[in-house]
């Protein structure tokens, strides 16, 4: 039974046709008018509803296009998917151009890829791999940037007057002055926390008077300094990517190098001598307000007073353990300085990258800081310090 689709019978001539006939036994489409991607648009649905209700549930073996006017790619296609077996189906048309089309059409037309099935292990390990590749790389890249800094450096020693005194001042301001009351909070805070557990758990064992020491040693041989360089890093080492990423974004950098300015004697040579000189003096203040507030816990939970912890403090406590925290703290501080400069350098396009690697930069230092601090431990410890 044939059934026929046509949108506007007015211009049956110039609109698609499509019908399902038999011939001698065999299912044949035949489709006639403009077979264009101007003339097609929801006709897909339409040709599949009325083939369905003339019967046609199987593939065609013939394709009838001899009634057709105008076609071209997108309707060469239509067609071939509308017949169920468009790779392999026959097609009769009058016109050669239509025929090679047809003929162009079904050769690249091929059944979608299946699926990829990942096999769980394989994708890890192929995510394992490429995190493997990416941080030697940044290893690699760390290091030349490293002694890209350090020749400069030595070339600065030798003329005094390449180090801009201005430029390290103002960074101090902001790595430094700016910081002490959030550093000064957060480390007292901690001195009374450590203070307080130290109370609850030595007195079990009637040995709460050693809450001094443990405040002590904590704060200037681990606590101060590694509290202060995560501060550090998260505040500092995050507005030196995000400072020099807007430059590179601006194309700043780009333009001091045009005019023979090295970017690494003018942004990055001033940040890390500030941030190496204001990590101790941050560290220290860190020290005096996280031992401040062990000894305002220890006065409400102990009754000791203020003259009493500072005495045992001095006499328990050596002074070994507050050497220890200053040496850490410049080495942290350049590390945080190095790795937020390198980063800024590394952004390249768009505002976007420049969040994407500030947020890097923070990560990355507060790790280096953390492996540094066990490194500084295992040393001290090996050298029985």
């Amino acid at each position: 039974m044939p059934a026929g689709v046509t949108t506007n019978p007015a211009m049956a001539d110039a609109e698609p046709t499509i019908r399902f006939t038999m011939r001698g036994g065999q299912s044949v489409v035949e489709v006639g008018g403009a077979w264009t991607v101007f003339s097609l648009r929801g006709f897909r649905q339409k040709a599949a509803k009325a083939l369905k209700s003339a019967g046609s549930g199987r593939s065609a073996a013939l394709v009838d296009a001899s009634a057709v006017q105008r076609l071209d790619t997108a309707g060469a296609l239509e067609i071939l998917q509308l017949a169920g077996d468009g790779p392999h189906v026959k097609v009769e048309a009058a016109d050669k151009a239509h025929a090679d089309l047809f003929e162009v059409v079904q050769k690249n037309m091929c059944a979608a890829a299946p699926e990829r099935r990942v096999n769980w292990f394989a994708h890890w390990l192929e995510e394992v791999g490429r995190n493997v590749v990416e941080i030697y790389h940044q290893l690699v890249n760390l290091c030349a940037f490293f002694g890209e800094i350090l020749v400069v450096f030595l070339e600065a020693c030798l003329q005094p007057r390449r180090f801009r005194a201005s430029a390290v001042v103002r960074q101090m301001y902001e790595v430094w002055v700016r910081a002490l009351v959030i550093v000064g909070v957060l480390t007292f805070l901690i001195g009374v926390v450590i203070a307080y557990q130290g109370v609850q758990q030595l007195r079990q064992f009637g040995a709460e008077t050693f809450t001094v020491e443990a405040v002590g040693i904590g704060m200037f041989r681990e606590l101060g300094v590694l509290l202060t360089a995560i501060i550090v890093a998260g505040r500092s080492g995050s507005a030196f990517t995000a400072q020099i990423g807007t430059m590179q974004v601006n194309q700043e950098v780009d333009a001091m190098r045009t005019i023979g300015l090295n970017p690494i004697e003018w942004l990055v040579l001033p940040r890390i001598t500030a941030l190496v000189i204001s990590m101790p003096l941050l560290t220290f203040w860190g020290d005096m307000t996280g031992v401040l507030g062990g000894a305002v816990a220890c006065t409400v939970y102990l009754d000791f007073t203020f003259v009493q912890f500072y005495d045992r403090l001095r006499d328990m406590v050596g002074p070994w353990h507050f050497y220890i925290g200053m040496i850490k703290a410049p080495v942290f501080g350049a590390v945080i300085a190095i790795i937020g400069c390198f980063e800024g350098l590394q952004v390249h396009g768009s505002a976007e990258s420049v969040g994407q690697l500030t947020t890097k930069s923070v990560v990355e230092a507060i790790f280096s800081v953390i492996v540094l601090d066990a490194i500084f431990s295992i040393i001290f410890l090996l050298a029985n310090v």
